[in-house]
């Protein structure tokens, strides 16, 4: 049991660092694109969550379950706010004139 927190722990850790490198490296011109193309990520996130919430196996899996979903509907949620604010930025106003 032990062995296996430890795994899932150094498993945690090092998709941490590799997260944040690749975010880190994104030029801003390209994040909001790349956030929306996220969410689907976010859904796929947000199913593995609910399945380990859902176990209740052990106490601590449900609760980082449900950490989880929280975490990834709010990624999820915001990511499709982003996106319909920029594609509302390039819709044309009828009463505007340019």
């Amino acid at each position: 049991m032990t062995e296996v927190l430890v795994t899932l722990f150094v498993i945690f850790v090092l998709a941490m660092f590799v997260g944040f490198e690749v975010i880190t490296k994104v030029p801003p011109t390209l994040h909001t694109p790349l956030m929306s193309g996220s969410n689907a990520i976010s859904g796929i996130t947000i199913i593995g969550a609910l399945i380990v919430a859902g176990r209740g196996e052990t106490t601590i899996g449900a609760v980082l379950g449900l950490i989880a979903v929280i975490f990834a509907m709010i990624n999820c949620v915001g990511g499709f706010m982003v996106t319909d604010r920029m594609l509302r930025m390039f819709k044309k106003h009828p009463g505007k004139r340019k």
